[in-house]
């Protein structure tokens, strides 16, 4: 039913640009669209919870645990369209670890919403710190907006970083230091 309602928007979209719905390149795209945009969206229907699913684990590892360069794709709340970077992840673990896989999930949940990259940025940072009773979490996002480069300014090589510290990363230097030195090396 909504996918239906779906394509009908975005049918009305085609023919109100001046298309013609019914031509032969055209005649499956309001469906496909409509899939594509739910499918883009997913992370509406998604909880941390059901993400985690309890892969959380018992460690005396107390050293930053970093997992970079997590693809990330989202969708412009100002304009409909695509941001594409990366994501930099790091923790301070007290006595319990996160999946590693479950990283990915997390950025994939809140990044499948469409929203601006600040805000991502610190959704993905407060769900692992709250999921893993950290010390401390470092999230840090690179990415590209077709929103910049296909329309407005159009400037190609223009990219964002967004950043957000919690705890031990915010209170101490050395530590944001430490994160920021490890996300830059390659």
């Amino acid at each position: 039913m909504m996918t239906d309602e779906l394509a009908h928007h975005y049918r009305q979209i085609i023919s109100q640009l001046g298309e013609d719905p019914e031509r032969e390149g055209l005649r499956d795209t309001p469906m496909r669209a409509a899939k594509a945009m739910q499918f883009l969206n997913r992370g509406y229907h998604q909880s941390l919870e059901e993400i985690v699913n309890g892969a959380v684990f018992e460690s005396e590892t107390d050293e930053m645990v970093l997992v970079k360069d997590i693809e990330l794709y989202s969708i412009c709340e100002h304009h409909l369209l695509p941001f594409i970077g990366k994501c930099h992840i790091a923790y301070l673990p007290m006595g319990r670890v996160l999946g590693l896989s479950k990283f990915a999930r997390i950025v994939d949940m809140y990044a499948r919403r469409m929203q601006i990259q600040e805000n991502l940025t610190r959704q993905i940072a407060e769900a692992v710190s709250q999921v893993t009773e950290a010390r401390g979490v470092a999230v840090v996002i690179e990415a590209r907006h077709l929103c910049m480069m296909m329309r407005g300014v159009e400037k190609q090589n223009s990219s964002m970083t967004t950043s957000v510290m919690l705890g031990a990363f915010r209170e101490k230097p050395s530590t944001r230091q430490e994160f920021l030195t490890l996300v830059n090396a390659r």
